[in-house]
């Protein structure tokens, strides 16, 4: 019988993601609420982007949300649902939130454009600020006022990763990038297909940039001092997806052609001195 915890470890591990780098550093409990909290969202965000039948990942997803039900009612069978299963009554965590995130992948099942910010802004809450309410949960909090930082710090990783996944989407028949500022700054959908750049588009990129740089700045007047320290794990997440934007703006926001990402090293150096230095 496979172990909930060492599958979910094994999942994250695998990722390389900077989400994995952000809690090395945590008790071990902790660790494990959030390693499980990951492998949950890498298993429904799977769903959506290794699945080619709309229908099959349709229920796929609605099998995830009977998983859920059956974490918090009776027996679920994924090791992932298991491991959350453990984890929700330590931590509280909501089954509508875990539900949200589900919901969130469904969007990709639904549309490939976002006429707006504010219709952007739907979709980036529940892939992504979801997750970092969830994660506070998690990490621990005494002031209500850090949920409003984990909210906004989503809603800033999910941008930096629109950004940097521009052409991959592009290749999948998604954009992301809001239609009504694609045509503010007359970037074409073909452009962005097509994997053409032009100074327009670069533009284009740059606003989508300060507005991610106003998310941050705007999560991290929320912290409030006493939880600081609590929610390293976000500020080094925070640490690593603001140099990966920086590496994305100094490169020249080329994007369409390739992904830009930071060596596993840097990762873990950036970890490091983001969690001492508190």
């Amino acid at each position: 019988m496979t172990d909930p915890h060492a599958y979910c470890q094994e999942r994250a591990a695998a990722s390389g993601s900077s989400f994995y780098y952000s809690f090395m550093f945590l008790p071990p409990e902790r660790r494990q609420a959030i390693t499980a909290l990951y492998a949950f969202c890498r298993e429904v965000d799977d769903v959506v982007d290794e699945c080619h039948d709309i229908q099959i990942a349709q229920t796929k997803l609605d099998w995830w949300r009977r998983q859920i039900a059956e974490v918090f009612d009776g027996a679920p069978q994924h090791p992932v649902a298991q491991a959350l299963q453990d984890v929700s009554t330590r931590f509280s965590l909501p089954r509508e939130q875990l539900l949200e995130i589900i919901d969130g992948m469904q969007m990709d099942l639904q549309q490939t454009r976002y006429l707006d910010w504010k219709a952007l802004n739907l979709y980036c809450y529940r892939v992504a600020s979801v997750v970092g309410l969830l994660s506070a949960e998690i990490f621990g909090y005494t002031n209500r006022q850090t949920l409003k930082y984990a909210h906004d710090l989503g809603l800033a990783f999910q941008l930096t990763n629109i950004i940097r996944d521009v052409g991959e989407d592009a290749r999948r028949g998604r954009i992301y990038l809001p239609i009504d500022e694609m045509q503010r700054f007359n970037v074409p959908a073909k452009q962005i297909l097509d994997g053409e750049y032009s100074d327009r588009f670069r533009e284009l990129m740059a606003f989508q940039a300060a507005r991610a740089r106003q998310l941050y700045a705007q999560a991290f007047a929320q912290l409030p001092a006493e939880d600081r320290k609590a929610q390293r794990p976000g500020l080094i997440m925070a640490a690593i997806y603001r140099t990966l934007l920086d590496e994305i703006e100094a490169d020249g926001f080329q994007v369409l052609d390739r992904r830009t990402s930071l060596t596993p090293l840097r990762k873990i150096w950036i970890a490091g001195t983001t969690w001492f230095r508190g």
